[in-house]
């Protein structure tokens, strides 16, 4: 607390005016943090299809990442320390948890429905693990690039398909794909005993 209030340049009365204790300070710095995430990445989320193959077309990164990236290099400072090993564990867990439940929505937006239940879970899971794992590893390399070049960064590693990079893209039926994935998954491998309509009910849970 000694070391805390003396950084800050505050008395010990000062900082029990506001708060408890030191978790209830980090909580409200995070609390306070969140809120700003969550309204950005609600922008972000608003966006729709046409208007994001827009910005991609013109090289542009997508609507409202820019003002995401802007803001968590701005308070750089204090987001890569919790972020960071000495940060608190759960705070990552918590941007994750709040970029999946503002973009669930949006995401299921036209998509096909056999794509939905299941498999859309496990896809929802891992865009947002991808995304954050870019933005830990900005923030692990001292956030050196501009959040213009992050933006289109994230932008089109989300398009990115298995080959692209080499010159040999993979087209892949990702419905298809998904839907049989999973009917593997729910009947076994040598299971022919479930019909389609079955195994679509199971897939979309």
């Amino acid at each position: 607390m000694a070391a805390l209030t003396e950084r800050a340049g505050l008395t010990r009365r000062t900082f029990y005016t506001h708060y408890r204790d030191i978790p209830d300070f980090i909580e409200q710095v995070e609390a306070g943090i969140l809120d700003k995430i969550r309204t950005r990445i609600a922008r972000v989320a608003a966006a729709d299809l046409p208007s994001l193959y827009r910005n991609i077309e013109d090289l542009e990164p997508a609507p409202g990442s820019v003002e995401l990236l802007a803001y968590l290099k701005r308070d750089g400072a204090v987001i890569g320390a919790l972020l960071g090993p000495g940060g608190d564990p759960a705070f990552v867990q918590r941007i994750m948890d709040i970029a999946r439940a503002t973009v669930a929505d949006r995401m299921k937006t036209g998509i096909f429905p056999g794509a939905l239940g299941t498999f859309f879970d496990y896809y929802l899971s891992y865009v947002v693990a991808a995304e954050m794992g870019i933005v830990q590893r900005w923030f692990a390399t001292g956030l050196r690039e501009q959040p213009e070049t992050m933006a289109r960064i994230m932008t089109v590693a989300a398009f990115v398909r298995p080959g692209d990079l080499y010159g040999m893209p993979i087209d892949i039926n990702v419905p298809a794909y998904g839907m049989k994935l999973m009917g593997l998954n729910v009947s076994g491998p040598h299971d022919n005993t479930m019909d389609d309509a079955d195994s679509k009910e199971d897939i979309d849970g």
